[in-house]
């Protein structure tokens, strides 16, 4: 039996590439069963994004960025155009606890399968929609994808050394954030339905999830009618607050506070009175970065970090992804797990980001996971539990 708050639900996952798919992992995360439906010719669309590839015994290449988004879940093949594939796919409405989608508006309606029809099949079910500008609006129908919706929903004006050059988020944020959206709404609204008895339709886009991440950059234009624009490695409102170099290579402080200033500064030669509050130094911005780095420039880097680290500053290093996850801390938080693949044999995944107390009878996170599935893994055990099961 799998454990976890949600080990009572069962999700039928519709979606492909990354926001639903990643919104259905975390409901697996938590114990739901997840059944995804892909379609017969080639599966979910990043089974074929790479490389990089790994391949089999048998010499069948399987994408790294499959593997990525699909831990926890269960594999079907169905053709949605065809009255077999059809019939399943009800079936599996009928007995499931929520539906996840990331179809263009009017895909699921032409498949037969509207909201109203979906609430027809089963009134209890949570449906999960996600779109890359939204569901209406005069630009609802457009395709989404992250890299598209970076650039129009403002976030690569954001980021990069300057304005002259937007840069994309290194991972597919549109896509994360819209996925943890609709997760969150989700559980709302399974929550709602214990009360209400109803099932409801939970909506998210790409656009919502990048803009509802602006934060103080939302409203630096909103409230303060500014335009933000890249800053690089440094904050944008707090200074001296990001990327520095030591005499070996990069180091990050973060002094976010007059207290915290008032112990870095004279250490370092900085106290000086036209520095002497935030304000004044985000002013005077790019001559506090150069003589920071001119300060760091003769310290190693481990010393740097101790000296800091005894004044009490919040400071680290740059780390690429090997040095992430062969960090003890790393490996501490449960943050890789270990999955046996039925085609791989045992490979290891990043892992999920919540922990939960084990004191808690009922509400434990797994302590084992599976394996990203083979396209149509189970679809013979799916068809057989659906003509026993009511």
């Amino acid at each position: 039996m799998t454990v976890g708050p949600l080990s009572d639900c069962m999700v039928v996952d519709l979606s492909r590439a990354l926001a639903g798919p990643h919104a259905a992992m975390m409901l697996g995360d938590l114990g739901a069963r997840v059944i995804k439906v892909e379609s017969p010719s080639g599966g979910d669309d990043t089974r074929s994004w790479g490389p990089p590839f790994v391949s089999d015994d048998d010499g069948d290449r399987h994408s790294t960025y499959f593997l990525s988004c699909n831990r926890n879940k269960e594999s079907i093949a169905l053709d949605l155009k065809a009255v077999d594939g059809r019939t399943t796919l009800t079936a599996l409405i009928r007995r499931a606890d929520v539906l996840v989608e990331n179809f263009r508006p009017g895909v699921l309606d032409r498949l037969g399968y509207s909201m109203e029809a979906l609430h027809e099949l089963n009134p209890r079910l949570v449906i999960l929609s996600i779109t890359g500008f939204g569901h209406d609006g005069p630009e609802g129908t457009r395709p989404g994808y992250d890299q598209i919706a970076q650039g129009e929903a403002g976030l690569m004006s954001l980021t990069g050394p300057s304005k002259d050059e937007p840069t994309r988020v290194g991972v597919p944020i549109g896509d994360l954030l819209a996925g943890m959206n609709g997760a969150y709404g989700v559980v709302a609204a399974l929550h709602e339905r214990n009360t209400t008895g109803r099932g409801r339709v939970v909506r998210t886009s790409l656009l919502a999830s990048i803009v509802g991440v602006h934060a103080f950059q939302g409203t630096r234009y909103t409230v303060a009618g500014e335009v933000p624009r890249p800053t690089g490695g440094h904050h944008p409102s707090i200074c001296p607050y990001g990327l520095f170099h030591s005499s070996e290579g990069l180091v990050q402080i973060a002094v976010g506070s007059e207290g915290l200033w008032q112990r870095f500064a004279p250490a370092f030669g900085l106290d000086r009175p036209e520095w002497a509050t935030n304000p004044q130094r985000v002013d005077d911005r790019e001559a506090v970065i150069a003589a920071v780095d001119a300060v760091f420039a003769d310290w190693p880097t481990d010393k740097l970090l101790g000296q800091l680290s005894e004044l009490g500053i919040p400071a680290g290093r740059v780390r690429d992804l090997a040095e992430v996850y062969t960090w003890e801390q790393t490996r501490s938080q449960g943050l890789m797990i270990d999955v046996d693949h039925s085609a791989l044999g045992t490979i290891t995944l990043p892992g999920p980001p919540l922990r939960m107390d084990e004191d808690c009878e009922g509400a434990a996170m797994r302590t084992t996971h599976a394996a990203p599935p083979t396209l149509d893994q189970h679809g013979d055990s799916i068809r057989a539990w659906l003509e026993t099961t009511p």
